[in-house]
């Protein structure tokens, strides 16, 4: 039993003991907490790795599940997280070196070469044209030079051209609030079980680790918490604090960079429900497959700008 099933188990029994002794009084908040642990297993463990994909296939389409009005509401909670200042001097890469190397997990690649070792660190701002509207993300360049340096190569790439972004998370299926992205082979249909598994063909470090947190408005890198320091091309953008509690799990997720423009948008998608996988919202949870964003997300162009 790995750590976040076992601290999932022991917050369901220590929620049992509670409910007993309140009558119930408070239930729907815990649930959501204890959703949010084992919504660490499913970011944590289930988002890349291909062999937790499980399921049959299912050619109806999918009914969706609407969002309630508390995950309406749990989207705005709170304003977008600002980027920490930094002491680094803007536009030196100093010693800094990139290192990418093969991914040699055996998921689906679109290969395009791979960065240069040498980081831009004059790279201010991505900008994020899809088909629900344009989001600007403020860049960590100075404590994420890799991450950003990797974003900048793939964008020149047309890499994320027409890609789906695959799974929405709430707080009512998962405990998290989180768009994402950047699987370049994905469906977005909520009935592929390959969605969430590709990347670029190669992988990088963890970066920035606990930088930023990853509450509403961050952006931060996916992986499998058994694969630390695989970086590919996948990442997320955080619409709720819930997300805070995955630096608490010990959840190695790169935050690069911050919403600065376009939170409404990512909100609106938020409010536009989930399609469940595979006619099951909590397939998710259970790392199956991904639970699509009703609204479908399309990136049209991505670009890095100085």
């Amino acid at each position: 039993m790995d750590r976040q099933t076992q601290l999932a188990r022991e917050h369901r029994e220590r929620q049992a003991q509670r409910d007993g002794q309140d009558g119930g009084k408070g239930r729907s908040k815990r649930n959501t907490i204890i959703g949010a642990i084992v919504g660490v297993v499913v970011v944590v463990g289930g988002i890349v790795a291909a062999t937790t994909l499980m399921g049959g296939k299912d050619d109806a389409k999918p009914p969706v599940a609407e969002a309630s009005p508390s995950a309406s509401a749990s989207t705005g909670a709170s304003a977008p997280a600002a980027l920490p200042s930094s002491s680094a001097e803007p536009g030196k890469a100093g010693a800094v070196t990139c290192t990418y190397r093969d991914d040699t997990g055996g998921g689906p690649a679109k290969k395009v070469g791979r960065p240069p070792a040498k980081p831009d660190m004059k790279a201010k701002n991505m900008t994020i044209t899809t088909s629900q509207g344009t989001i600007v993300i403020e860049l960590a360049t100075a404590q994420a030079p890799c991450t950003v340096n990797s974003f900048e190569f793939l964008a020149k790439k047309n890499f994320f051209d027409n890609t789906h972004c695959h799974r929405l998370a709430t707080p009512e299926t998962t405990g998290l609030g989180m768009l994402q992205c950047g699987d370049p082979l994905a469906k977005g249909d909520g009935k592929t079980k390959a969605d969430g598994t590709g990347g670029p063909g190669y992988m990088f470090d963890d970066e920035n680790l606990g930088g930023i947190p990853l509450g509403r408005g961050t952006v931060a890198m996916s992986q499998a918490s058994e694969d630390a320091n695989s970086n590919g091309s996948q990442f997320w953008i955080s619409f709720s604090d819930e997300n805070t509690q995955l630096s608490s799990q010990g959840a190695a997720f790169t935050p690069f960079g911050v919403v600065v423009k376009g939170m409404d948008v990512i909100d609106k998608i938020a409010k536009g429900g989930i399609i469940p996988f595979n006619n099951d919202p909590m397939a998710d949870v259970r790392g199956e497959g991904s639970n699509a964003p009703k609204l479908p997300v399309v990136i049209k162009d991505m670009k890095i700008t100085r």
